[in-house]
C-alpha cells in the first residue's frame, strides 16, 4: 500500500511540475509569436503607407479601394527629377546661378517618369500581397479606408487608414492571452491591433506602433 501511495505521489508531483512549466512557458511562447507576427504586419503596413503616399503624390488624394491602389502601383508612374551635377563654390564665385549652369550644360535637372513599382518597391516586389495580413495558414485582408478631414482652421486634409485587429493578426494563438491583450489596449484607449494612418485625425500617416 505504501508503494502505491509513493507512486501516486510521484505521478502527482510530475503532473504538478508539468503544469507549472506550462504556465510559465505559455506567455513566453505567446509573446515570441506575437512579436514575430507584429513585426511582419508592421512591415506590410509600412509598404501600404508608401503606396498611399505615392498615390496621393499623383492623384492629390488617398484611396480606400484595394484594386485602385494595387493597379496604381502596378501600372502607373511617378515624375522623378534627375539631378546631375551641383553648383560648386567656384561657379558661385564667378556669379553663375543654377539656372545659368543648366543653360551652360554644367548641371542637369531633368524630369523623367518612372514606374511606381520600380521607384517605390523594386521590380521583384509582389504587390498583390499588399492587402494581405501576413498570418500563417490563412488569408485575411487589411481594412483600407480614405476620407478628407476638415481641420479647425477650415483646411481640408486627405487621410487614410489601414488596420488589422489582433483577432486577425494573432489568429490561432492562445485565445485567453489575445483577449487579455485586447482588453489591455481598450483600457489604454488604444486600438487592439495594428494600424497606420487615421480616419478621425491628422496624424501624418503614423503607425500606432511608432
Amino acid at each position: 500500500m505504501r508503494t502505491v501511495i509513493q507512486v501516486l505521489l510521484f505521478i502527482a508531483a510530475v503532473a504538478l511540475a508539468y503544469f507549472i512549466y506550462q504556465s510559465i512557458q505559455r506567455p513566453i511562447v505567446f509573446e515570441k509569436e506575437r512579436a514575430a507576427r507584429y513585426s511582419a504586419t508592421i512591415e506590410r503596413l509600412k509598404d501600404i503607407r508608401k503606396a498611399q503616399i505615392a498615390f496621393k503624390e499623383v492623384n492629390g488624394r488617398f484611396t480606400g479601394d484595394w484594386d485602385t491602389l494595387i493597379n496604381f502601383v502596378k501600372y502607373d508612374s511617378l515624375r522623378i527629377v534627375r539631378r546631375i551635377g551641383n553648383l560648386t563654390d567656384s561657379m558661385v564665385e564667378k556669379g553663375i546661378t543654377e539656372r545659368k549652369a543648366m543653360q551652360m550644360g554644367l548641371i542637369i535637372r531633368d524630369t523623367i517618369r518612372e514606374s511606381v513599382l520600380h521607384s517605390v518597391f523594386g521590380d521583384n516586389y509582389n504587390v498583390d500581397q499588399l492587402k494581405i495580413v501576413p498570418v500563417p495558414d490563412t488569408t485575411a485582408y487589411f481594412y483600407l479606408g480614405a476620407t478628407v478631414i476638415t481641420t479647425g482652421s477650415g483646411i481640408k486634409v486627405p487621410v487614410f487608414e489601414a488596420r488589422a485587429h489582433n483577432n486577425v493578426v494573432l489568429r490561432d494563438l492562445d485565445r485567453q492571452l489575445v483577449i487579455n491583450l485586447n482588453d489591455q489596449r481598450r483600457v489604454q484607449n488604444r486600438y487592439p491591433g495594428l494600424k497606420v494612418g487615421s480616419l478621425t485625425e491628422t496624424n501624418n500617416n503614423a503607425g500606432n506602433w511608432e
